[in-house]
């Protein structure tokens, strides 16, 4: 993995899956370009610096996914600063509240702008640059929800769209294995990235058959493992990495 490039996207704090992302690609030997959106103020340089000390490059920009040239920002962004990337790591999601009383078109929108559209045109852009490069091996890796696993009840936009990659991740792998460009999805289960809250931890842990509620370092070590050299013969899979999680 030394001496490639990858995006990663929504990587707005320090407990998120895409800066645990960022850390197991960079120990690998990976340059990093990573998005961040709403961060606090010096974060993502202060993040930034954390990945250099692992002696490789890395560069960040504040992207807005909702905007629809946002795919481009991100891309002439990675190669200004780093180089044609040859691996992305489509991480960022839009998440509300919403049920069949409050979905409205707005909501739908909002969630089909980010969840869909910024990473479909992302992940387009990138094998079409990946195939101007020259190169011979890449990978995209999206993040599901296991939306296919069970019922999300009152997350009908946020469902409807991660189902929709998932769709998107199968397909698209058979386009670009020809690219020598594997394809693939993670769901990653609940994770504690900050926003469980006590009581909620206190209801899913008899949940979990492994014993303890996932952590973000779970979900980015296999991801690590889809962009490194030993997953090449994987592709247009969704792998639930849930730590045995019961949704009964």
């Amino acid at each position: 993995m030394a001496n490639q490039i990858a995006v990663v996207t929504g990587v707005s704090h320090d407990y998120g899956i895409g800066a645990a992302t960022c850390l197991e690609l960079a120990k690998a030997g990976m340059d990093i370009f990573f998005t961040h959106w709403q961060s606090d103020s010096g974060w993502p340089d202060t993040f930034a610096k954390e990945i250099q000390k692992l002696g490789v490059k890395c560069a960040h920009a504040e992207v807005d996914l909702s905007e629809p040239e946002a795919y481009l920002q991100i891309l002439q962004g990675a190669e200004k600063s780093l180089g044609v990337p040859s691996i992305l790591i489509n991480n960022a999601a839009y998440s509300t509240r919403d049920g069949y009383e409050k979905l409205d078109v707005a909501e739908l929108d909002a969630h089909y702008a980010v969840n869909i559209r910024a990473a479909m045109m992302l992940s387009v852009a990138f094998a079409r640059r990946f195939k101007q490069a020259g190169y011979h091996a890449g990978r995209i890796i999206n993040l599901t929800s296991g939306q296919a696993q069970g019922p999300m009840v009152e997350e009908l936009a946020y469902v409807a769209t991660k189902g929709a990659i998932s769709a998107f991740t199968l397909s698209l792998s058979a386009e670009l294995g020809p690219l020598g460009i594997t394809v693939n999805a993670v769901n990653p289960g609940p994770t504690d990235t900050g926003w469980m809250s006590e009581e909620l931890k206190h209801a899913l842990l008899p949940k979990f058959t492994l014993g303890r509620i996932g952590e973000a370092k779970d979900a980015a070590k296999l991801i690590a493992f889809l962009a490194s050299e030993e997953s090449a013969w994987i592709t247009g899979q969704v792998i639930n990495s849930e730590g045995g999680f019961l949704r009964q």
